[in-house]
């Protein structure tokens, strides 16, 4: 017993040490991490990411089965499922991460964030690069599904549960189903994604329809 919990404080030294990164991510994006023990220990958002590390690793050896044996016990022990063969970078933060769900083809840059139930995924039985490509500096809101061989660019920020089915140029937010580019106010938002603070399209649509139809009444009366 104490072999194997000395094993377990020296894996996680070593996960320290070479995710360094994403360990000093989580301290700066998730306000409820209050020290470095419990982001190593208590966050499977970082447990899937070194799990990941790992079996991508065996992947690019072509090694057979074991990259995916690897995979799907990170699934089952965080909840989260990334393809052996997605390409992830530095700085990885998945907050919470329940239902989350990386394709085998996927790109993620640095510094990106995911929120639970972000899924970047196919649209169908094609062949070659099939899943989407995230830049860097980019936060992906709870339940957003970003579909098919596309490109977000870097700093975008995608909505809680839109449906990017398009490519998205950098410094931009999109929101809606499917999802519609909006700015805020020419400027980026701040990079701890604020669902509130993202405006609608959509919404914006019908409330200047809104607002026509007033003026009209008013000069109908």
């Amino acid at each position: 017993m104490a072999f194997l919990l000395q094993a377990i404080v020296a894996f996680w030294l070593i996960t320290l040490v070479f995710f360094y990164k994403e360990v000093k991510g989580v301290r700066e994006r998730d306000p409820a991490a209050t020290n470095t023990f419990e982001i190593l220990f208590l966050y499977s958002g970082l447990h899937a990411i070194v799990l990941h590390r790992i079996a991508h690793k065996l992947w690019t050896w072509k090694l057979p089965l074991v990259p995916r044996a690897i995979s799907q016990f990170a699934r089952f022990l965080t909840g989260i499922e990334i393809h052996p063969g997605a390409r992830i970078g530095k700085g990885l933060f998945i907050d919470h991460g329940m239902g989350v769900v990386i394709g085998e083809t996927a790109i993620v840059g640095d510094n990106v964030l995911l929120y639970q139930g972000v899924t970047l995924g196919g649209t169908g039985k094609e062949t070659g690069k099939r899943h989407p490509t995230l830049g860097d500096n980019i936060a992906v809101g709870a339940g957003a599904k970003i579909l098919g061989n596309i490109t977000i660019g870097d700093n975008s920020y995608i909505g809680a549960n839109a449906v990017v089915l398009t490519s998205v140029p950098a410094n931009t937010t999109v929101v809606g189903v499917p999802g519609h580019v909006t700015k805020q106010d020419g400027a980026k938002i701040e990079k701890r994604l604020a669902h509130a603070q993202i405006l609608d399209p959509i919404t914006q649509d019908m409330d200047e329809i809104n607002k026509r139809l007033e003026e009209i009444e008013k000069r109908l009366k």
